[in-house]
């Protein structure tokens, strides 16, 4: 588990986005109403972002898997002017993020989160900040296929 440490440009999307838990996912819902409309977007590329916006640090202290936040299907745009539809816009500030490289069935994708925050993050010399965490997806991503690749974000910055 060897990731990399990236500086992000600030990043405008657009897509559709749910309240949801873990112990209710409500992702497969989410991305069945997105993708039919996608093509009513002016993306700027094909690449798709999985993004969880968590209401503050606190989520993460003690796991509740009743705890809600925001997941949004989305993908970027250079303008969020004349939106179709339920479309909303999301805006990710810029800031140092963590990127891992996930290969495996997405259904599996648990297990990989667990060692980011379970081993890798307390003792890397970093900790979580306050913003959006997202995957992208392009056309390395084959779903519940062995061979799927993405890419993982998690925001940090370094501990005091």
């Amino acid at each position: 588990m060897q990731p990399e440490i990236v500086s992000i440009d600030p990043k405008l999307l657009v897509g559709l986005k749910i309240e949801m838990s873990f112990s209710e996912n409500k992702t497969a819902t989410l991305w069945q109403t997105f993708m039919p409309k996608k093509h009513l977007v002016s993306a700027k590329s094909d690449e798709l972002l999985s993004v969880e916006v968590y209401p503050d640090l606190n989520f993460f202290k003690t796991f509740d898997p009743t705890k809600t936040f925001e997941k949004w299907a989305a993908v970027e745009v250079n303008s969020a002017e004349n939106l179709a539809e339920d479309f909303e816009v999301l805006k990710i500030s810029e800031g140092l993020y963590t990127k891992f490289i996930y290969q495996g069935k997405a259904s599996e994708a648990a297990r990989f989160y667990s060692k980011i925050f379970g081993e890798w993050l307390p003792n890397s010399e970093y900790k979580l900040a306050n913003r959006p965490h997202f995957a992208v997806m392009d056309e390395k991503y084959k779903g519940e296929e062995a061979i799927s690749e993405e890419e993982i974000f998690i925001p940090i910055e370094k501990k005091v």
